[in-house]
């Protein structure tokens, strides 16, 4: 079908008094005045942040795996790899965090959601960034509210395609069987569109870059790779003739054709002249599941049988857990001639990027927008070391939590057998033995900061069925 056009929404006497200027003088000194400086547009980059779907720590090839992302591990080397990036352990809170700088628990959301996750009036990353003067589309997995209209154009996207739900069917792009399962939008509104979900996401990323002018631009591109269920064409399969079960290839191949995409992205931007004043952030929403059903029965369709999910090893743990596997991700950020490669160690979380890019953008507001992260861009330039810091995680359903301060991490399990472990990440980043019961002391103060934490959440949760 046709691409739509985009919707856009005490003075003193001068020396000179009483001389007569000539008109031309004035009107270069109006244009000067009026033109932005070349520093100040160099300053103001454009803004492309790419998440996966259930990408697991070991899944990249930067990562020795021995899966084929030729596209990000090139973009890893160029660029700074995050080697402690933390997110949600689930994909709704992850995305809430990335786009209010908040932890997802102050919504009152801790697991995936059909439901409205924000109050309409919140500010997000894309509303700050278009009121700055950016351009901002989504293209992908949306997932913080099912219906059109709870979409994306109420929260700040100028344009805005995929699922407005969660992961959906390859080729007909249908969410699980119920209300929700119709998913498929541009612009919020339902459609019915041929081809590979990936293939489009990628696709209309394409031509909405290729429409940009000379505003800068922010665009979101999460993906629904490499989310079950997977049916892949014929030319990735090629790529893994040996991997057996006929799930895992299916796995490793969409992973590969996700690569791909990415890569078409930053050909986009070569081609329009924009990839020298572009930076690029990568991450993966959560962590893996290794032994995810692929022929899940709650997704209408039939797909290759078997399990279908990554890998986060050497990490422990896995997506909706609270252990490094689960919140750990593969992350990178990338911007040429302005960050060096490099690797940052040091721990950041996903709500740090509203408050990092807000800033780089220039967007300034007196409203406090009670972020609960923080700029990471003198770390990411080198200019300043990281710092300790607290974080925070509110588990799937409040079954668990955790707190993470300096090296030191708790997780505790609530419930009718609740227990803590306490793990020393900077001789057991594996998490293989809990300190517990050897540091007491420890214990009881990280659980007074969790419970502080705790208090402050549902500040800002969107009443039941609104």
């Amino acid at each position: 079908m046709p691409y739509p056009a985009d919707l856009k929404t005490a003075h003193q006497p001068p020396a000179n008094a009483g001389r007569r200027i000539p008109i031309w003088t004035l009107l270069v000194a109006v244009i000067a005045l009026l033109a932005p400086s070349a520093q100040g547009q160099s300053s103001r980059p454009n803004i492309v942040v790419i998440v996966a779907d259930d990408l697991g720590w070991g899944d990249v090839g930067y990562h020795g795996s021995n899966n084929k992302t030729p596209n990000l591990d090139r973009l890893a080397r160029a660029g700074i790899e995050l080697d402690q990036h933390y997110v949600a352990p689930m994909c709704s809170p992850t995305r809430a965090a990335l786009l209010s700088g908040r932890y997802w628990s102050r919504f009152g959301i801790t697991g995936a959601t059909n439901n409205r996750v924000m109050p309409f009036d919140t500010v997000t990353l894309a509303s700050a960034l278009r009121s700055a003067g950016y351009e901002t589309a989504l293209t992908g997995k949306w997932h913080l509210g099912s219906r059109p209209d709870w979409g994306p154009r109420k929260y700040g996207f100028d344009h805005t395609y995929g699922s407005l739900a969660g992961g959906v069917t390859p080729n007909e792009h249908r969410y699980k069987k119920g209300p929700f399962t119709d998913t498929w939008h541009r612009n919020d509104q339902l459609l019915e569109e041929k081809g590979h979900v990936t293939d489009l996401i990628a696709a209309e990323a394409v031509r909405w870059l290729e429409q940009r002018g000379d505003r800068p631009f922010f665009l979101y591109a999460p993906f629904t790779a490499v989310h079950i269920p997977i049916d892949e064409p014929q030319e990735w399969l090629d790529l893994y003739p040996d991997i057996q079960p006929p799930s895992r290839r299916q796995y490793a191949a969409c992973l590969s054709h996700f690569d791909d995409a990415v890569g078409r992205i930053v050909k986009a931007l070569e081609r329009t002249g924009k990839r020298d004043n572009t930076l690029l952030v990568f991450f993966s929403d959560n962590g893996a599941t290794p032994n995810a059903r692929n022929d899940d029965p709650q997704y209408p369709g039939t797909f290759p049988a078997g399990p279908a999910g990554g890998t986060n090893v050497p990490l422990r743990g896995q997506k909706t857990q609270l252990y490094e596997g689960g919140i750990r991700v593969p992350a990178f950020v990338h911007w040429p001639g302005r960050l060096k490669p490099g690797k940052v160690s040091s721990p950041m979380h996903v709500v740090d990027w509203m408050p990092t890019l807000c800033n780089l953008a220039g967007y300034r507001t007196d409203r406090d927008l009670k972020w609960d992260g923080q700029d990471l861009w003198p770390q990411l330039t080198g200019k300043a070391a990281g710092s300790p810091r607290t974080f925070y995680w509110e588990g799937v359903g409040r079954h668990s939590s955790a707190l993470r301060q300096g090296d030191w991490k708790l997780v505790v399990q609530h419930g009718t057998n609740p227990r803590a472990e306490l793990f020393d990440l900077s001789t057991d980043p594996h998490e293989k033995l809990s300190l517990a019961e050897r540091e007491l002391a420890r214990v009881e103060a990280l659980r007074k900061l969790l419970d502080e934490q705790r208090r402050r959440d549902n500040d800002a949760a969107v009443p039941p069925g609104t």
